[in-house]
């Protein structure tokens, strides 16, 4: 069973300050939740004690570095027993974002980016169609991102 953490409103509040900027000073939040800086310190630092807050990070905009194409890839494995294996081949791919254990029509579902189809194609065909453990595979072409956010604190 998972092990949820308690926060107060306090917490919520700081998560959301971080969420829309990380790099506001403990000081401003202070300020602006009518706290010390002593206590936003410690509140963070419980959170990230709690795994609550799992770090910072930056967030790229992939198609200013050219990368026109994000597509979802369901895949299909021979057995079960051919995930680890798979998933550690899947995650040498510079290609594959995100990957998920799932449930349904498809055991692994990941997030790929391409600066094109043609090289789309290439990752398809020579790249993960080419793992042993994969049976099929199934694509879908993202045409936009029009709702992206973290879970509300």
């Amino acid at each position: 069973m998972n092990q949820t953490s308690k926060i107060d409103d306090l917490d919520r509040d700081i998560l959301q300050a971080l969420m829309n900027d990380a790099r506001t000073p403990y000081a401003e939040l202070a300020k602006r939740f009518d706290v010390s800086p002593a206590t936003i310190h410690v509140r963070i630092e419980k959170m990230k004690a709690a795994n609550i807050i799992e770090g910072t990070e930056v967030v790229v905009n992939p198609k200013t570095l050219g990368y026109d194409v994000c597509c979802f890839i369901g895949i299909n494995l021979y057995a079960a027993r051919d995930y680890h294996s798979a998933l550690a081949k899947l995650d040498a791919l510079e290609e594959v974002v995100e990957a998920y254990y799932t449930t349904g029509a498809y055991n692994i579902f990941v997030k790929l980016m391409c600066k094109s189809i043609e090289e789309l194609q290439y990752v398809l065909i020579d790249k993960l169609q080419a793992i042993d453990e994969v049976q099929s595979t199934e694509t879908l072409i993202s045409l936009q991102n029009p709702i992206s956010r973290n879970v509300k604190p």
